[in-house]
């Protein structure tokens, strides 16, 4: 095992049709004479190879966009509170609503992270694929609606791949002596409810890892969520901010989402709403109104206090009205429970991957954007352009032995849990950079390309969190901002004073 099948690979599936599934299509699709199955968001790329015959995506929303949708119904309709503390990545596949926040009935709706008045923590410059920029006259970072349009538009090629309203329900390896990896796809048309399985070659998964919150198991936290039920929740159900009007909110969590929605529900919360972290943010807070605190190491016992929680400085607090968790994710693949070894164990990270992507014993499944911190519409570009090339046998991968050893430097030096996948400024660039000149090795005009990040992209990514404030601080003057020199940070403007030895830098955040 760990290494690709013989024949080779021609019937693709692709699980998720949302940015990734689209990207990886469009790379196949690239080659001409393909035609390619892809299961949600990363097809594109797969496309462009040419050599596949079949590639089919299977999208279990009624549109494009993956975790970019947005509904109303979870905040009326979801009763999440059962799922504190939520701990536990091995999960049953979400079923969807039919019914739309004005009571109608709609397309399958599933849960995702998208809230209100949402824009993107990227500058555009940043943000896009390589062959479609965001229109010049767009704001530097760009709002919800107009990311779905935008994914809209990119996938317009792609979408007679795509099986819309379609769940993908288990995934499991049928080998042969003449073929080692045969993948059945069991899935169900969601309309009807019809059942249906289909052989490939190969899977490439693309459905985000925003699907199973991850709520941690404080001491008290079960006593406290019975006797208040529902003033604990996690930022996958958060809406608006006109929820927490007047009330008394500690936010758990300083990633991007936790300070984003920290600074939106202090404009009407009672104040100051409370930041609760281990660690300093890497993202600069901004706005007034709030006021960071240590982790919440207790919920104290109702019968004794009202409502109260105690921080790891030993303060208390009392009349809690809601504690908001912004903690991140747990990675769940429920519809693969049968492969051995094992992807998950405690869901903080995908064990035995090679490179973040190939599931090294059979390395004809593949994941796309299982890192985070990262710049995410590139880097599915730059990852589905190297499994494009592996799955048409034009890149090859290195020994089993060699795999499992990146897998375990990156153990030694990133530890078993969340920071495996973490790629924070440089190594994000870096590692993007790697993809493309992995990729290009091969390439002789054939296929797509993603872009390779130049210096002034290096310069202006180390300073995004800088860029976002400035951009921030502008309140609703923002909406005008469509450059980042318009707020001060002019790339060649520093280069010339670089070389001039007259640095003066608006601001470095690492």
């Amino acid at each position: 095992m760990g290494s690709l099948p013989d024949p080779k690979i021609r019937r693709i599936a692709i699980v998720g049709g949302g940015p990734a599934g689209c990207t990886i299509a469009k790379f196949v699709k690239a080659e001409e004479d393909g035609y390619f199955i892809a299961a949600n968001n990363n097809s594109r790329f797969l496309l462009a190879e040419g050599c596949f015959k079949k590639i089919d995506i299977f999208e279990q929303q009624a549109s494009i966009g993956g975790t970019w949708n947005y509904s109303d119904f979870p905040v009326s309709g979801v009763k999440h509170e059962d799922e504190i503390p939520s701990t536990n990545p091995v999960q049953s596949l979400e079923k969807p609503s039919w019914v739309n926040g004005h009571g109608k009935e709609s397309g399958p709706i599933f849960t995702t992270p998208m809230y209100e008045g949402l824009e993107s923590n990227l500058p555009k410059n940043l943000m896009c694929y390589s062959d479609k920029p965001f229109p010049s006259e767009s704001q530097l970072f760009i709002p919800r609606e107009e990311v779905c349009q935008y994914l809209e538009e990119y996938a317009e090629d792609v979408k007679p791949l795509i099986q819309f309203q379609t769940q993908v329900l288990d995934i499991s390896l049928q080998s042969s002596k003449s073929n080692p990896d045969i993948w059945t796809v069991k899935y169900q048309t969601l309309r009807d409810r019809a059942e249906r399985s289909a052989a490939y070659d190969a899977v490439a998964v693309c459905i985000g890892h925003y699907n199973v919150p991850y709520v941690p198991d404080i001491p008290g936290i079960r006593k406290w969520n019975e006797a208040h039920p529902g003033r604990l929740s996690h930022s996958r159900y958060y809406r608006r901010p006109e929820d927490f009007t007047g009330k008394k909110v500690i936010i758990v969590g300083n990633s991007a989402s936790g300070v984003d929605i920290a600074t939106q529900i202090s404009t009407v919360a009672k104040t100051p709403v409370l930041v609760s972290s281990r660690s300093e943010s890497f993202l600069v807070s901004t706005g007034t109104g709030k006021e960071e605190v240590p982790e919440i190491v207790e919920f104290l016992p109702p019968s004794d206090f009202v409502r109260g929680v105690r921080f790891k400085d030993g303060r208390i607090e009392e009349g809690v009205d809601a504690v908001l968790f912004c903690t991140g994710y747990l990675y769940s693949y429920p519809f693969l429970p049968s492969l051995h070894p094992k992807l998950i164990s405690d869901g903080f990270r995908v064990r035995n991957v090679y490179r973040h992507m190939f599931y090294i014993e059979h390395p004809s499944l593949a994941f796309i954007l299982l890192p985070f911190r990262i710049t995410p519409f590139p880097m599915s570009e730059a990852e589905a352009g190297v499994i494009a090339r592996v799955w048409s046998g034009r890149l090859q991968l290195p020994a089993p032995e060699a795999m499992y050893g990146w897998e375990d430097d990156r153990i030694i030096n990133k530890g078993m849990g969340t920071s495996f996948h973490a790629l924070s400024f440089p190594e994000d660039f870096d590692h993007h950079n790697s993809l493309y000149d992995w990729a290009a090795q091969t390439d002789k005009g054939l296929g797509r390309m993603a872009h390779r990040w130049n210096e002034k992209e290096r310069w202006t990514r180390q300073r995004f969190a800088a860029i976002k404030k400035a951009f921030a601080d502008r309140g609703e003057l923002r909406h005008e901002i469509c450059t980042i020199e318009e707020l001060g940070f002019d790339y060649e403007a520093w280069l010339r004073e670089e070389e001039e030895g007259k640095l003066t830098d608006p601001g470095v955040t690492l």
